[in-house]
């Protein structure tokens, strides 16, 4: 195995956050939170050791950074239990986003990662001696990876993707990470282009697989002998959305009431809560809209309509005729296409969607269009009409992406086998 040294400085710089963020708490509720959940999990990870960790049993330790990566992970955690009984399977975050997801995995427990600091990194890695460590995506933390590193834990990579314009590959960040990547022994690029880039921040060209992306497979699973949502025939349901698309949003919508369109809009912000359901009631009002209803209390009459939890975006998607996917407006944003596409919706997003593979797939293929920077709101308008009153256009587009869904599944097995050949013991048949 590599040696792995933390970079200079680092170390410096992740103590002084851990001691700045309390001091920070009263003025962010994002800071308290982040705190509080370090402090829980903590408790919960050291309870977890002392009474349930087998060290006779291998122990496969997969980090993902939030909810869009482990759900990225989850086939391949669901062939890994089911070929692996005998495995502890423990999954890590940084991000509160992935409490929804956490307790439908087949996995032994569920973590937020301490400060990425030598010595608390040092403290969890030992607690739980991992027989591997693998990284879903490519977030890496540099004293983690020295952790594993000098415990003998093996470092695996599945799903890694590396934008092309990803300050990763820039001076220094690229030269002061190269000894982090260095150490890693098995890596799944989701592609030749992602392959070439992991060389270039310091992968070992001989320990890359170009094994695909298992979100397909994600999403196609988690679909799978259910049945479909009926879709509402106006309805445009639109996902993770930021605060600039809300503005566009409803402004079309108020402007395809205006032209007596009979529109409908579902929307699932980015960021639910009290805060936004308030700005979001100011911008109907503002366009002339009828206040928004809450999910739960909306009927199909309602023509706006908010969901103000987690969760349940998925199924969402399925029960439009028409799909909008927030982040594109900004870079590197933008969230998952295919949660949309597994449903034969067709599928509109912001500008940004260089460096997402999957989004340029279903743009070629017809089942995805993209607005631009200048006049969104016009071109929104004009597609969201097209679709609702074109049905053969839109079925035909909602086939397609249905269809490009399914044809590219296949990665979340090549990557359990990856993970396999880090392990010790026969693979499964």
């Amino acid at each position: 195995m590599s040696s792995s040294s933390i970079p200079p400085g680092y170390a410096a710089v992740t103590r002084l956050a851990g001691w700045a963020a309390p001091a920070l708490a009263p003025f962010s509720s994002k800071v308290r939170e982040g705190l509080a959940l370090r402090a829980r999990s903590a408790e919960e990870w050291t309870a977890w050791c002392g009474t349930a960790r087998d060290p006779r049993r291998p122990l496969l330790l997969l980090h993902a950074a939030s909810a869009g990566e482990l759900r990225q992970a989850e086939p391949v955690l669901a062939r890994l239990r089911r070929g692996h009984p005998d495995w502890q399977l423990v999954v890590s975050s940084t991000s509160p986003s992935t409490a929804h997801v956490v307790p439908s995995l087949p996995i032994d427990l569920g973590v937020t990662l301490p400060w990425d600091t030598p010595s608390e990194t040092r403290t969890f890695i030992e607690a739980l001696a991992p027989t591997a460590l693998v990284f879903s995506h490519l977030d890496l933390w540099p004293a983690l990876v020295a952790a594993a590193v000098a415990r003998g834990t093996r470092l695996g990579v599945i799903a890694a993707r590396v934008r092309g314009d990803s300050s990763r590959l820039a001076w220094p960040a690229r030269q002061v990470f190269r000894s982090t990547y260095a150490s890693l022994e098995l890596i799944g690029a989701i592609d030749a282009d992602d392959a070439e880039r992991l060389i270039r921040l310091g992968v070992l060209a001989g320990r890359i697989r170009v094994l695909g992306d298992p979100r397909f497979d994600s999403v196609v699973e988690r679909t799978a002998g259910r049945p479909a949502p009926r879709p509402h025939p106006t309805t445009l349901v639109a996902g993770s959305t930021w605060p600039e698309e809300e503005r566009i949003l409803l402004a079309t919508l108020g402007s395809l009431h205006h032209a007596q369109v009979p529109a409908r809009l579902v929307l699932a912000p980015h960021r639910p809560g009290a805060e936004t359901a308030h700005r979001i009631a100011a911008l109907a009002r503002r366009v002339g809209l009828a206040p928004p209803r809450d999910l739960h209390s909306a009927s199909d009459q309602d023509s706006l309509v908010v969901v103000n939890e987690l969760g349940r975006l998925a199924d969402l998607y399925g029960e439009g005729v028409i799909a909008y996917v927030g982040g594109g407006f900004r870079r590197g944003g933008l969230h998952s296409v295919l949660e949309s596409a597994v449903w034969g919706v067709p599928t509109i997003t912001g500008p940004e969607v260089q460096g997402f593979p999957e989004a340029l797939l279903l743009r070629d293929q017809g089942a995805l269009m993209t607005l631009p920077r200048r006049g969104a709101a016009t071109t929104l308008e004009a597609w969201w009409e097209t679709w609702l009153t074109n049905t053969e256009a839109r079925e035909e587009a909602g086939r397609t992406a249905r269809r490009t869904v399914r044809e590219y599944t296949g990665a979340a097995e090549r990557c359990a086998r990856l993970i396999e050949d880090l392990m010790p013991g026969p693979t499964s048949g």
